[in-house]
């Protein structure tokens, strides 16, 4: 049985507000092994983006533990390891795109490995490759706004792929998208996460999007549901 890349314990987060605390996860566990696509389904306010961030390392948990492969607890680690371990071992996909709009779309997928001061000849070489994979060899030079909702997402999804990362974390990343596209966007991160072996977690409220997936937690008002 494959080792899990990415598990939550039993994870919590409370907000604390002016007008009282807000629990917005209580007791949510979960694992994503390699090759393994998770969706996490639930409307709007049920927690999935939270859940996200926790696994991220985004934000840390009031309550449980979130692990990585190596045993490591993500959410007690230093905040300098857990930056490095955002660079280097999870990509994350965004239902705004987040693409830097002065950039092309090459210079977009580049800035992770400018960050990691990777070296310039193997940041040409990477791109170009992350560009090719999600079908974009054609569009490196264009900026965000001459493409189109379904090809800005693709270059988030290269971008976050070209770090070679082992876990995978998108934040609906079809919301924005017709449903048509939103379907293509799906299949192609679970193509890429049999491809490359990647853990991916995807939260969507999509029931067709769903259907792609190899397991499902469902959240409801930040509680697992059946």
């Amino acid at each position: 049985m494959a080792e899990a890349l990415l598990t939550a314990e039993s994870v919590s987060r409370v907000f604390t507000t002016g007008a009282g605390d807000v629990r917005a996860l209580t007791d949510v566990s979960m694992e994503v092994t390699a090759g393994e696509l998770v969706v996490v389904r639930g409307p709007s306010g049920s927690g999935k983006t939270t859940l996200l961030n926790l696994l991220g390392g985004l934000d840390r948990p009031t309550g449980g533990r979130v692990l990585l492969g190596d045993g490591r607890e993500l959410s007690s680690l230093p905040e300098k390891d857990v930056l490095e371990v955002r660079r280097t071992r999870i990509g994350y996909v965004f239902q705004s795109f987040g693409l830097i709009p002065v950039l092309s779309a090459a210079e977009n997928v580049e800035v992770p490995l400018r960050l990691l001061e990777v070296d310039p000849a193997e940041r040409e070489e990477r791109v170009a490759a992350a560009l090719e994979l999600v079908g974009l060899a054609d569009h490196v030079h264009q900026r965000p706004y001459e493409l189109s909702g379904g090809q800005q997402q693709r270059v988030g999804i290269a971008r976050a792929l070209v770090a070679e990362p082992e876990v995978l974390l998108a934040d609906e990343p079809t919301g924005q998208l017709d449903s048509r596209t939103a379907a293509t966007i799906m299949e192609l991160l679970q193509e890429l996460t049999r491809a490359r072996g990647l853990a991916a977690v995807v939260s969507t409220h999509d029931p067709v999007l769903i259907q792609r997936a190899d397991s499902v937690l469902t959240l409801k008002d930040g509680h697992p549901a059946a």
